[in-house]
């Protein structure tokens, strides 16, 4: 404007200031989104948009609406007399101008890797508790042959449980019969490998007794761990629990060391005998071929490595190896929060390179997550805690790619970790915490980039 605004009206008659308001029919004050005020047909037609604005709003045509005035019952002398319109159509076309688009999100979808926390901290816990017989039974045993072969009889069961339990969860997809078929044919064999194994190291005697113990207890718990039997394990290792809570305080004899230790033998056969005739009743889900034995060789293979890497750390520090082992149930946990995780970040990103700038933050989360509680276990212990940390990144990285079906890589790797650890073991043992440092350090750095190369595509995840 380039003057005052003039408060008198042009005549000049009026000396007062004169507020004239407009009528409707001179001026229509429009608000910007808003139509002027409706009558009649047309004010019918808004009320009805109103009250199916939130089934219209999401509709992509208008043929959407016309399927749901039909679902509301409106006729077609309703539809002319009441909204002023020719036909069902005519009206749904009209609506669906006068409703704005809307698409809601749709309901967030269930994790479907939820973990089950009681589950995964039972089976940490089972993994620790049959260690329990050996402060039993140790004294009737302990020679540096007898230690050698149990060692060494231990190594083949894991390394055979491996890669028959791998096995054994491909038959799963046929069904639990299939899976129990397979589980009964492989254990017995690898408890026989195993038996003979350490009786070529101790030769006849007690500790070949015991060492036959330590071979059929572990293919018989890990049938049940498959089976996801882990509560009636549980419950079959109470003698052996109950006779080391006794130790502190009172001596229970030899008769009742051997006792504990072979009624839970008896009590955890006895459950896989029972398991394994529930899952033969159980029909086959689907038809499908064997897979090929050299599937589950790698997963074997990582078995054994873990098993040397793990022995020669419980070398210097058995009181760290156990609270490793005992981590294997928060381990586990978190395998299915990363998987978990990663379903969700694949849902709110929409490129590959945002994808994998998220994965890779996950992966780093977990992988802290996992390894912060193992610090203070390491002090407690008295262990150096730099080589228990890059031994348990190492396993959690290889198990994490092999629950994506990549096996190769991380039986490799540790395969590496394992014969640099165990050289220079035989050089001069036992080997000294740098050695384990560097060997397992390397060996899981080379396991998180590649699972960073290979589980940051959306493709792994889809």
């Amino acid at each position: 404007m380039s003057g005052p605004i003039r408060l008198e009206p042009p005549d000049g008659r009026d000396d007062t200031l004169t507020l004239r308001l407009a009528t409707e029919s001179t001026m229509t004050l429009r608000l910007p989104g808003r139509a002027p005020a409706r009558s009649g047909k047309d004010a019918a037609v808004d009320r009805l948009a109103a009250e199916l604005a939130e089934q219209i709003g999401p509709a992509v045509h208008a043929y959407e609406v016309a399927a749901l005035l039909e679902s509301e019952g409106l006729t077609a002398q309703q539809i002319a007399d009441e909204y002023g319109h020719r036909n069902l159509f005519a009206l749904a076309e009209d609506l669906y101008r006068r409703v704005p688009r809307s698409f809601p999100e749709p309901p967030a979808a269930a994790d479907p890797w939820k973990p089950d926390p009681v589950r995964c901290a039972l089976r940490g816990a089972l993994f620790a508790l049959p260690g329990l017989a050996y402060p039993l039974t140790a004294r009737l045993w302990q020679s540096d042959r007898a230690v050698l072969a149990l060692v060494v009889a231990g190594l083949v069961s894991w390394a055979w449980g491996q890669g028959l339990g791998h096995r054994a969860y491909l038959r799963m997809a046929s069904g639990r019969a299939e899976a129990a078929r397979t589980l009964m044919a492989g254990a017995p064999l690898g408890a026989l490998l195993a038996c003979a194994t350490g009786f070529a190291i101790v030769g006849p005697g007690r500790a070949a007794f015991f060492v036959a113990g330590q071979s059929c207890y572990l293919a018989a718990a890990g049938i049940l761990l498959v089976l996801a039997r882990e509560r009636l394990l549980l419950g079959a290792l109470t003698p052996i629990i109950a006779g080391a809570s006794v130790l502190p305080f009172r001596e229970p004899g030899s008769l009742l060391r051997v006792g504990l230790c072979a009624l839970t033998l008896i009590l955890v056969v006895s459950a896989v005998g029972h398991c394994l005739r529930e899952a033969l009743k159980e029909p086959a889900a689907t038809a499908s071929a064997a897979p090929r034995l050299v599937a589950s060789l790698p997963y074997g293979l990582f078995g054994l490595a873990a098993g040397v890497l793990v022995a020669f750390a419980g070398q210097r520090h058995p009181l760290a190896v156990i609270a490793l082992t005992l981590s294997m149930g928060p381990a586990e946990w978190l395998l299915y929060r990363y998987r978990g995780l990663s379903v969700a970040a694949l849902r709110a990103t929409a490129t590959p390179a945002a994808f994998r700038w998220r994965s890779a933050a996950v992966l780093g989360g977990c992988l802290l997550l996992y390894l912060v509680p193992l610090l203070p276990a390491a002090l407690l212990t008295g262990a150096e805690p730099a080589p228990l940390l890059a031994l348990a990144a190492l396993l959690w990285t290889a198990l994490l790619l092999q629950a994506f079906g990549i096996a190769w890589p991380p039986a490799a790797v540790s395969l590496a970790a394992a014969a640099g650890v165990a050289s220079a073991g035989l050089l001069t043992p036992p080997p000294g915490p740098l050695t384990e440092l560097l060997c397992c350090a390397a060996a899981a750095l080379a396991l998180t980039g590649t699972t960073l190369h290979l589980l940051g595509r959306p493709t792994a995840h889809a």
